[in-house]
């Protein structure tokens, strides 16, 4: 993640929690932000294919719109083993870049009204924060409406 930060010159915060941030809501009370700005990455499986979800930490994705964004059939979230060989991330720790085996990243439209996105960073104690915009072009990732209503 640091490697790919510099290398495309991106103005990003990298940090680590001695407690770790395993979930949205403790990722954001470490960091002091709202959950809004806690990027949740959610691999599905799309008519086979692996699909990488950068949803707002305060909402939940919506298989249906996953599937739809992506012209498949159905959307099932992954399974750990799954999420793993998609991303080369365990859960809990998915990084929204580089993914070596996801056919698509998809963003939902809510995270690109932030001034600043705290994505995972490879491990359950890192997190990097970055311009929203930033993210879209690290992650080569597509804005769509993926939340629950």
């Amino acid at each position: 993640m640091a490697a790919v930060l510099r290398e495309r010159a991106v103005d990003a915060q990298l940090e680590e929690f001695a407690t770790g941030t395993p979930t949205a809501a403790a990722a954001a009370r470490a960091i002091g932000c709202e959950r809004s700005q806690i990027v949740k990455s959610i691999v599905f499986v799309c008519d086979g294919a692996a699909v990488l979800a950068l949803v707002p930490g305060h909402l939940r994705a919506d298989e249906r719109k996953v599937a739809a964004a992506v012209d498949a059939g159905y959307a099932r979230m992954a399974g750990p083993a799954e999420v793993l060989a998609a991303t080369g991330f365990g859960p809990g720790a998915v990084a929204p870049f580089p993914v070596t085996h996801v056919s698509r990243v998809l963003v939902e439209h809510e995270l690109l009204r932030q001034e600043t996105v705290w994505i995972g960073a490879g491990s359950p104690r890192h997190m990097a924060g970055l311009a929203p915009l930033d993210l879209v072009r690290l992650a080569n990732a597509v804005p769509a409406d993926l939340a629950q209503s």
